[in-house]
């Protein structure tokens, strides 16, 4: 029979060992180490070929959801994943068609059966390459670059969303209509009810949208409203210029130069220093 190498990670020893002796129920589970930490099960996965993973989701350092995604952007071979968490049940649901599966603490029997029972038939298919597309899709899409802000939002009971942001924008030119990639966007301004879409190739589109509209559809992590009619690519930002008058100028990498008006300033000067 071979045996499913499989790491448990979690930084509660209680909680590893209690897992680890649920798990010796499964004649075909081998638990070849308790892990303590997020770095050290990554080690783990680097070093050897692990089949499955039982990993916690809220840990010191380094928490589950980095740990997910530093696995899925390694070269090897990504291990089925399951998640652990204390949080209830209804504010996992919307990570739960994204893991391979999640099961909640304290572990029920049945529950921790069910998920061996998912993980036999994924490495059977040996979809690798799906499961790992949706799982760098997950943590892309609801954490974006900061993993707390997910832990924040479910610590505190608040809704948690599958929130992902278009990675193009559909404007329809002379008939036809064309796809601008989000992140070719240096700035848009408003032209009454159009917005003016300025790309870095120096081409300028037009889309039929409300500023609060195209706010919404854009990443907050990669743009920054800066007036009440101007939203702009923070990675195309050079500098923010102090004026005599106090006032802020924004001053783009294509030389371009924006004005931050006084409601947004605090929001522009926090962008810049994350």
């Amino acid at each position: 029979m071979t045996k499913i190498k499989t790491l448990i990670v979690d930084d509660e020893p209680l909680a590893r060992k209690g897992l680890a002796v649920r798990l010796d129920e499964f004649a075909d589970i081998e638990v070849i180490k308790l892990c303590s930490s997020g770095a050290d099960a990554i080690e783990m996965c680097q070093s050897e070929k692990i089949d499955l993973v039982f990993l916690d989701i809220q840990m010191p350092g380094m928490n589950g959801f980095e740990v997910a995604r530093a696995l899925s952007e390694s070269t090897k071979a990504l291990p089925a994943i399951v998640f652990v968490t204390a949080f209830d049940q209804f504010a996992v649901k919307a990570f739960e068609i994204h893991a391979l599966d999640y099961i909640l603490k304290p572990v029920d029997d049945n529950r921790l059966k069910q998920a061996v029972e998912k993980v036999h038939t994924y490495l059977k298919t040996q979809q690798d390459n799906a499961h790992k597309k949706k799982l760098a899709s997950f943590v892309a899409g609801i954490t974006g670059n900061n993993c707390e802000e997910i832990l924040k939002k479910l610590a505190t009971g608040d809704t948690l969303t599958d929130r992902r942001y278009p990675e193009s924008l559909a404007v329809k030119e002379q008939g036809e209509i064309i796809r601008v990639p989000v992140a070719t966007i240096q700035w848009v301004d408003a032209a009454g009810d159009y917005m003016c879409l300025h790309c870095q190739d120096g081409q300028t589109h037009i889309l039929r949208k409300t500023m609060k509209e195209l706010e919404q559809e854009l990443d907050p992590h990669l743009f920054v409203r800066v007036h009440r009619s101007a939203i702009v690519n923070t990675k195309q930002i050079s500098k923010l210029v102090t004026q005599v008058s106090g006032e802020y100028l924004l001053v783009l990498e294509n030389g371009q130069e924006l004005k931050v008006s006084r409601s947004y300033r605090d929001k522009v000067k926090a962008a810049l220093a994350s």
